[in-house]
């Protein structure tokens, strides 16, 4: 199973419209997480008619339409391996253990926010993932989102891809 992570997509703050290549990603993916901040209610509907499977969370930026139709937090299990999906995670420090009190029954936290791309893994085994923005940079050298592999109830590689400001 093939898995898009994105986050922090701020259209049409940051840009205009989702990328081209994030649409292209979206089009082979199975699913498609996205850890919050939409802006707009138009970017949900793109990713709702073009995701064979959407997983979505509002976030700190997301007004009230975005809250009414997308959960704070989603839990859900995907070829076996349980994601729990959130915007916010506080501070970087101490990020792996607030992680395995808030979400005891989840294999893998995706989460967004900050913009900064995040790979790690807690004390307890849980995969803290977040996939940076494929939209706004801030104080990355370029925007990003994560591509992800799941087979025989294991993630396996994960991707971080670099999305080129010609892109968008």
């Amino acid at each position: 199973m093939r898995l898009l992570l994105i986050s922090d997509t701020h259209v049409p703050k940051r840009a205009r419209a989702l990328p081209a290549q994030v649409l292209a990603e979206v089009e082979t993916a199975d699913v498609v997480i996205h850890a919050g901040d939409w802006v707009d209610a138009a970017t949900l509907d793109v990713l709702e008619r073009r995701s064979r499977r959407l997983v979505g969370v509002w976030g700190n930026n997301d007004g009230p339409e975005l809250r009414r139709r997308l959960p704070e937090v989603a839990r859900v299990e995907l070829a076996g391996v349980r994601f729990a999906v959130v915007h916010e995670t506080g501070p970087a420090a101490g990020r792996e253990a607030r992680a395995d009190r808030d979400y005891p029954d989840a294999d893998v936290l995706v989460f967004g926010h900050s913009h900064i791309p995040w790979d790690t893994v807690s004390p307890r085994g849980l995969r803290l993932l977040n996939p940076g923005s494929p939209t706004d940079r801030r104080r990355q050298p370029v925007c990003t989102y994560l591509t992800a592999e799941l087979a025989d109830g294991r993630l396996g590689p994960v991707t971080l891809v670099p999305v080129p400001r010609a892109s968008s």
